[in-house]
């Protein structure tokens, strides 16, 4: 802990994006592409000349991994959770960013809910409100119980380093 006076280093205590569980229909439909697609190049009827049946073929596998595996591989990557020593950090977004953080020093209170599928997986929802600002919501939490008892305990000492420096800064110095 730094003296008292002195501003605290804001480090990064983690990052990380929501739980994957919703790429897994994103891999069944990538490994059946391309089972279908290796299976079917040269093997279709022949009203057409094969080279365009082939081109037909592999365009519409294409286009089927383009929409149904990238799409929503970028936009669960688009999607970030940091937490540092000094606040909560959610940032969202492709192609515009929106970005939104709660201090740990304001202090909030934590609440998670878990569905059914989440805690099979061990993830969940965490609810960050400190009754002024709109609650800050963190949707599909990786390992969501750790990530729980780590905001506490930063919310504690968040707290206490500002109770500390507000006390230090009331104090007169006699010289």
């Amino acid at each position: 802990m730094p003296p008292p006076g002195v501003p605290a280093e804001e480090r990064l205590i983690a990052r990380f994006h929501p739980h994957a569980r919703h790429l897994f229909w994103s891999a069944l439909v990538l490994i059946a592409v391309a089972g279908a697609t290796g299976y079917f190049t040269k093997n279709l009827p022949k009203p057409l000349p094969g080279w365009v049946q082939d081109w037909m073929l592999w365009a519409s596998a294409g286009a089927l991994v383009l929409l149904l595996v990238l799409v929503p591989y970028f936009v669960w990557l688009s999607h970030r959770y940091t937490i540092t020593t000094r606040r909560v950090i959610v940032r969202e977004g492709i192609g515009s960013r929106r970005s939104i953080e709660m201090s740990h020093a304001r202090g909030y209170t934590i609440a998670v809910h878990r569905g059914l599928l989440q805690r099979t997986v061990g993830a969940g929802t965490i609810l960050l409100s400190n009754g002024v600002d709109p609650p800050l919501r963190l949707r599909n939490v990786p390992n969501v119980a750790l990530v729980q008892e780590t905001l506490a305990d930063q919310v504690e000492v968040g707290q206490i380093l500002a109770h500390r420096d507000a006390q230090s800064a009331q104090i007169p110095i006699v010289g």
